[in-house]
């Protein structure tokens, strides 16, 4: 329905006073790569049935910020900062709250990244999860060498949990409240118990039937044989005392004793392959940041195993020659470029990435000018290459898929934190530990079971994340640091979404930094997603006007449209010192400061 036209003319006025506004305040000494002048195309590219409006208000706070994909998470993360707890504390404390509150996706059974900026130092933690020692190269193959879901569903789809050895981890090197005082409320939570919401609700019935198959995730999402039903309140003591033992004794109370006792007779019984000498001998690792430039700002994210930083910054490097502010947002070229970028990150991604301890990857040489000027001498400016060409990999198409948890945190001392967790698909493995309270990853699937095939999210992938023991799937996490001119956190981003968490993460920085928007318009604003193959842009529902989508389509583009493109949690440092936060409209988080 077309609006009327008052309604597009206030509208236009009011994004006008946004970018006006957003490049006068942005970091300090810096003034964001948009005019003024361009701000009625920006207004005239909003499609007029967009679910969010651009110019909403967004939270803002003086002295600190918490984003998070679930409310009660996002409370507990606040009250450690107005407790005198740091970034890092806060991240702990909300990570484990997450993991009561949000079991679709927070976790101690699972694994994810952090990247944090401490006293001025970067840092990059890998507790991802990794391959039994059991794990062997084609066990996730048929007897006709097709890939079998059992590395999606049930015993055999988990690898070895992270998530506890790294939360143990960052708070070793830079918290500073108590250990024990960090799990505190995520334990209230469990053992009092909380109101199940619609959308909680919602995604157990969706999946009852396949977590009614493991007695552990029955028992723990389908009490009395249903559903839990929104409104009741839903308790869980057996995730209580586990919390209560990894509280008292440290990582220990997780890979030692009764949780890992717990966690390998869940196995046993149902044929999977974690043992209770894989949980000893796992351990979260500090790894060296990925760093780069983009618009005079330096950004710094997760490296190998994680492919976020790496392909982030190839993109980056890419798109550095073209000034895309000149073409306005979203306006056909524009987009037209930043999906080629993406089809060559993504096709260096799936070819070169995988677990840096048992792959060599070329980092310095990805990240160099070098390859970024041939790569951005094969893009045309009138028409879309088609993937097949950019990399040799042959393979089915495959559709990505969204799931995963971010956090983003400041603290009044200018620390941050990006940090991403995951147990893989909503609902992990549907394994529960069964008298631990706990779901299981399905982190296998991120393996690559047969090269050149693609993975439940449509990825297809190389070698280098062939399935090994004690080795570390490849990931799209993508937890993102971005600097100001003067070498504070300017922006704090990351995603949930498969590999659209790295299209969502970037487009969110390419708003601020190319377009000058305000951290609200950044979020809000529709997204496109391309990762090599499929070969195909996907877009949001009412994402693209009519006019773009043909201009696309007319450079050989191939559109479809899927229900978002990543929920990218993200604080932005504002006038004054301020903080502004977004949890994501296309969720159902808060972001809250003090």
């Amino acid at each position: 329905m077309t609006k009327p036209f008052a309604t597009i003319a206030w509208r236009a006025v009011t994004l006008l006073f946004l970018l006006v506004l957003s490049s006068l305040v942005g970091c300090r000494g810096h003034v964001p790569a948009t005019e003024p002048a361009a701000a009625p195309t920006v207004a005239e590219r909003v499609p007029d049935d967009w679910a969010y409006d651009l110019t909403a208000p967004t939270p803002t706070a003086p002295r600190g910020m918490v984003a998070t994909d679930a409310e009660r998470a996002t409370e507990v993360g606040k009250r450690i900062l107005e407790r005198g707890g740091n970034a890092v504390d806060a991240a702990v404390a909300t990570t484990f709250a997450l993991a009561v509150v949000y079991p679709e996706a927070g976790n101690i059974g699972g694994g994810g990244f952090m990247v944090a900026r401490m006293d001025g130092a970067t840092a990059a933690l890998d507790f991802r999860e990794e391959a039994p020692q059991a794990a062997t190269r084609d066990m996730y193959l048929g007897e006709n060498g097709e890939p079998t879901d059992s590395s999606v569903v049930g015993y055999r789809a988990s690898g070895v949990p992270g998530t506890v050895a790294g939360m143990r981890k960052a708070w070793e090197r830079f918290g500073s409240m108590p250990w024990a005082d960090l799990l505190e409320p995520a334990i209230a939570l469990a053992a009092e118990g909380f109101p199940v919401s619609e959308r909680f609700a919602a995604g157990v019935q969706r999946r009852a039937d396949v977590l009614r198959r493991f007695p552990a995730s029955r028992e723990l999402f389908l009490p009395g044989g249903q559903p839990l039903q929104a409104g009741q309140t839903w308790k869980n003591p057996d995730l209580a005392a586990t919390l209560r033992r990894v509280a008292e004794q440290g990582r220990a109370g997780f890979y030692r004793g009764q949780t890992a006792r717990l966690l390998a007779e869940e196995m046993q019984r149902g044929g999977g392959l974690i043992t209770r000498a894989d949980l000893r001998r796992y351990e979260a690792k500090w790894r060296r940041p990925v760093g780069f430039r983009y618009r005079g700002h330096r950004v710094y994210g997760m490296p190998p195993p994680s492919s976020g930083g790496l392909t982030m910054g190839i993109a980056a490097n890419i798109l550095g020659a073209y000034d895309l502010g000149e073409s306005s947002w979203h306006a056909p070229r524009s987009l037209h470029l930043m999906t080629e970028a993406m089809r060559r990150a993504f096709a260096a991604r799936n070819h070169y990435l995988g677990d840096p301890d048992y792959t060599r990857i070329p980092r310095d040489s990805l990240l160099s000018r070098g390859y970024a000027d041939r790569m951005r001498a094969t893009i045309s400016r009138k028409k879309a290459t088609p993937s097949r060409t950019v990399s040799p990999q042959a393979g089915r198409d495959g559709q990505p898929t969204v799931h995963t948890t971010h956090l983003s945190i400041v603290d009044e001392a200018g620390n941050a934190v990006a940090l991403t967790t995951t147990i893989n698909f909503l609902y992990g493995s549907k394994v529960a530990v069964g008298g631990a309270g706990f779901l299981l990853n399905n982190e296998m699937n991120d393996f690559t079971a047969q090269p050149g095939e693609p993975n439940a999210y449509g990825l297809v992938q190389g070698e280098a994340n062939a399935v090994g023991p004690g080795k570390r799937p490849l990931s799209s996490m993508s937890p993102t640091l971005v600097l100001g001119a003067d070498g504070e956190p300017l922006l704090v981003t990351g995603a949930r979404g498969g590999p659209r968490i790295i299209t969502a993460a970037f487009q969110v920085m390419s708003n601020v930094l190319d377009y000058g928007f305000d951290l609200g318009a950044a979020v809000r604003a529709p997204r496109i997603h391309h990762q090599h193959l499929p070969d195909k842009v996907f877009y949001e529902p009412n994402g693209l006007t009519p006019g773009l989508a043909k201009a696309l389509q007319a450079r050989d583009h191939t559109l479809e449209q899927i229900d978002a493109v990543g929920n990218a949690p993200t604080i932005r440092r504002t006038l004054g010192g301020r903080w502004a936060g977004m949890s994501d409209p296309r969720g159902s988080g808060v972001a809250t400061g003090y």
